[in-house]
């Protein structure tokens, strides 16, 4: 039970770090034009990033403003996402997995 708790909140951080980085890289493509939102799938899958990543996002950017044209929040934020997943969640699951076992 504690390995598959674990192994879900691991998922579901990598998949937050992975949408992110995707929004990170999709909202360059805009920027730079290479891609345009005037594509219905490009579009959707934009909204849908923005969705998931901008409410994350709105607590830090309260306090960092953008750098010479530059928001460094998500950065910040794969950062943090990183360190829970390699060593938050490891230090609050061992004694979790050492009392029930696998």
């Amino acid at each position: 039970m504690g390995h598959f708790l674990f192994d879900l909140l691991n998922g579901i951080l990598g998949l937050l770090m992975l949408a992110i980085f995707l929004w990170v890289v999709i909202n360059y493509l805009i920027v730079l034009e290479v891609i345009n939102l005037r594509h219905p799938l490009v579009r959707q899958v934009a909204h849908f990033l923005d969705i998931i990543v901008t409410p994350m996002l709105r607590p830090f950017r309260r306090f960092i403003p953008p750098i010479a044209g530059f928001d460094l929040t998500p950065l910040l934020l794969l950062l943090l996402i990183g360190l829970v997943r390699a060593d938050l969640l490891p230090w609050l699951f061992a004694p979790i997995i050492a009392a029930f076992g696998g």
